[in-house]
């Protein structure tokens, strides 16, 4: 007499759920790592041991060789005041980020630094930390 049952049990765990998850997660966390770009000019910025983060709204970029770039688009220094107000109009806390290469003189950066305050604009100087 055959007692045993036709319908068995297996022991045996299938990793092929596991492996789709893995996979999931790892497209999803590629996707969101792209979302963070440098946007601007690349400059080298000065070193400090406090760095502050803000929101950066408004970016002004000055670069080695004196290009002025206004939220990541290049614009010429004569048309820096006026973009810059038309951006800050729709601000409510109005900070302007200077990102200022180290080798600019500084009497670039308060010739920026000055048309942003004449705007009435909260002034940030973007540092790497040391």
């Amino acid at each position: 007499m055959n007692l045993r049952s036709k319908n068995r049990i297996s022991a045996d765990f299938s990793m092929s759920s596991m492996t789709d998850i893995i996979f999931l997660l790892l497209i999803f966390f590629m996707l969101t790592s792209n979302f963070v770009t440098p946007t601007g000019l690349p400059v080298s910025l000065p070193k400090s041991s406090v760095s502050n983060i803000t929101m950066q709204k408004v970016n002004v970029t000055v670069t080695e060789d004196l290009r002025f770039a206004l939220n990541g688009k290049e614009v010429a220094f004569s048309d820096l005041q006026p973009q810059l107000a038309a951006l800050l109009q729709g601000t409510e806390d109005g900070v302007v980020v200077l990102h200022v290469d180290k080798a600019v003189p500084v009497e670039h950066l308060v010739k920026v630094a000055s048309i942003a305050s004449n705007l009435n604009a909260k002034i940030t100087l973007a540092t790497e930390p040391e």
